[in-house]
């Protein structure tokens, strides 16, 4: 007889306490699922189970094998629904959460191409500017940009973006021109709020060292494109990622503050839950957003 089915007759007699249930679930006789269990029992050379005329229950031994074959019976089943869905079109809601400078400059605006591209996938997308715990707060995946803090969780580099500190004109002509960063201390600055990173810039010099700059910022606010509009106005110096700022900077409308510092380059990656298995609908957006932004990169917005 078949070692799987012997092992799940079992199981489901201990499920479902006794035979003439466990007959019904499966859609077998009950002479059936006796033979089934009997089968194993000799094959093991072990009882497995007690019987009397009024119950069945697993003795010692037969609880520690239901422990394991229970384990054996999920995975496969797992393993069944696994190829089903992979030679399934995607579908079903894809709940993402994504940065919000990220998701309302870059992501918003192609969002159309793959729904045309997916009819049966529904995207429910979140924005927010903070670590969700994808699996406990429900998210399918999560597109995240700079340093990856969670190892726990799978990610793909989706691009790259570069991030300076950017100023207008019109700032420059009222306040001067900061030189080395311990000038900017001096000045105007306008800082992302965000509890991590608790109002610190870190900046590489030219020496390769990442220095910190600390401040509470002339105006601080939690949205990118906000920080941007307002160094285009003059208010102050921000620290911002090039897919925000390099129209602008094209324009003449900001320019780089301290052209000497290195680039400072930050990933965007595309984070879901680990596992072997990784859902159709999740593989067909990140395969979409690599695709699409293939020819993207730190300064090529």
């Amino acid at each position: 007889m078949d070692r799987l089915t012997e092992m799940e007759a079992f199981a489901t007699v201990v499920d479902q306490g006794g035979f003439t249930d466990a007959a019904r679930k499966m859609g077998i006789s009950k002479s059936a699922v006796s033979k089934h269990v009997s089968s194993l029992e000799a094959r093991l050379g072990a009882r497995l189970l007690n019987r009397t005329t009024r119950r069945v229950s697993p003795t010692e031994i037969g609880l520690v094998y239901y422990d394991r074959a229970r384990r054996v019976l999920n995975d496969a089943g797992e393993a069944d629904s696994i190829v089903t869905a992979m030679q399934s079109a995607p579908s079903g809601v894809l709940r993402m959460s994504v940065a919000t400078d990220f998701g309302v400059s870059l992501l918003s605006p192609v969002l159309d191409e793959f729904l045309m591209e997916f009819p049966d996938i529904s995207v429910n997308m979140v924005l927010k500017n903070r670590y969700v715990e994808l699996i406990s707060e429900g998210f399918d995946m999560s597109i995240r940009v700079g340093e990856m803090e969670d190892s726990s969780l799978r990610a793909r580099k989706i691009t790259e973006t570069s991030q300076r500190l950017i100023a207008a004109p019109r700032y420059f002509q009222a306040h001067g021109r900061p030189e080395r960063i311990d000038d900017l201390n001096d000045h105007r600055l306008l800082h992302y709020s965000n509890q991590a990173s608790a109002n610190v810039w870190k900046i590489t010099a030219p020496s390769g060292e990442v220095r910190q700059v600390r401040g509470t910022g002339w105006l601080t606010v939690n949205d990118g494109q906000s920080l941007l509009n307002a160094a285009v106005k003059g208010l102050g110096i921000a620290y911002l990622p090039s897919f925000l700022y390099h129209d602008a900077l094209a324009q003449g409308l900001v320019e780089d503050v301290i052209p000497d510092l290195p680039q400072t380059t930050l990933g965007i990656y595309a984070v879901y839950p680990p596992g072997r298995f990784t859902q159709p609908k999740v593989r067909a957006f990140i395969d979409f957003l690599v695709e699409r932004f293939a020819d993207k990169g730190p300064d090529l917005w």
